[in-house]
């Protein structure tokens, strides 16, 4: 199958990074969200950051004014009906992603491949609830989409051949490199990353060495770009807590048991960076732990 013309559901963060690449690769990119605002600000933001690479010289004028040609608000799911791909970039929070997918099946042709970005959940589980288990894949991005280079492919137990195939092609069409994944908890990335962070803040919480103290010491003594609990805020606290929980559930092992500490933070709604309070205070002009 030749994509040409992909579908964006959700226009977040995750949503109009995946937009952005893909508009820049030259595909026919249409953003749907629940209502006109956010998709105006995801639209937005990406011209922002087409901006940015601009000034950093990363991409020409004639690249930035190809891409915001080729982005498109889909303010209905209806103007989905014609694409080749659609990927659902939700909350990664399996009941909406569902809901998503009860909506957009009906309306979408008969070939189209669906992908979810989802960081942790069931493949093979969501797929069961649409109505293309085998033209069903994730497509995992990482965040921020338009700098980080990895992509993880995820196979559920009924992708077919040329959907797999399909997903790398548009991958690499990305200038992205693809790591396969098999389907279990977490896939590889948030399986080995997630963990690490929550075995931070479980430092954190047992007093073994403050905020300042932990981030400093796993980026000089681990040479990390980015210390755990500030990473922790990019990706925000809601995340990291769902994911722990995927993980705990899915495999039903203690060592994925979510830090209590994490836990308070997010019923405290200091999310982090989004929020403006995390593990660092963001609403002066330098962050400021806050532990």
């Amino acid at each position: 199958m030749t994509i040409k013309k992909i579908g964006i559901i959700g226009a977040g963060q995750m949503g109009s990074g995946i937009a952005h690449v893909s508009a820049l690769a030259g595909y026919d990119v249409y953003i749907n969200d629940l209502s006109e605002d956010v998709i105006k600000s995801g639209l937005a933001t990406i011209d922002s950051n087409l901006a940015r690479q601009l000034s950093s010289e990363k991409i020409t004028a004639a690249e930035r004014d190809a891409a915001l040609e080729k982005l498109h608000a889909a303010n209905d799911m209806q103007a989905l009906e014609d694409c080749d791909l659609v990927i659902e970039a939700a909350s990664e929070n399996e009941a909406i992603k569902r809901k998503v997918y009860d909506n957009i099946c009906p309306i979408l042709k008969p070939e189209a491949i669906l992908a979810t970005n989802t960081s942790s959940i069931s493949i093979t589980r969501m797929a069961s609830s649409t109505d293309r288990a085998e033209q069903f894949i994730g497509i995992h991005f990482m965040n921020p989409v338009p700098v980080m280079k990895l992509v993880e492919i995820v196979r559920g137990i009924a992708t077919n051949e040329q959907t797999f195939e399909a997903a790398q092609d548009y991958v690499g069409r990305l200038k992205k490199i693809s790591a396969v994944s098999e389907d279990f908890p977490g896939f590889m990335v948030n399986r080995i990353l997630i963990p690490m962070i929550n075995e931070a803040i479980y430092t954190l919480y047992e007093g073994v060495g403050s905020v300042e103290a932990i981030d400093t010491s796993l980026k000089l003594g681990a040479n990390h770009p980015m210390g755990p609990l500030q990473l922790a805020d990019f990706i925000g606290l809601d995340t990291c807590l769902s994911i722990m929980q995927v993980l705990h559930a899915g495999l039903s092992d203690t060592k994925y048991r979510p830090c209590p500490l994490l836990v308070k933070y997010v019923e405290a709604g200091w999310l982090g960076k989004k929020s403006g309070r995390g593990f660092y205070d963001y609403r002066g002009e330098e962050p400021v732990p806050t532990r």
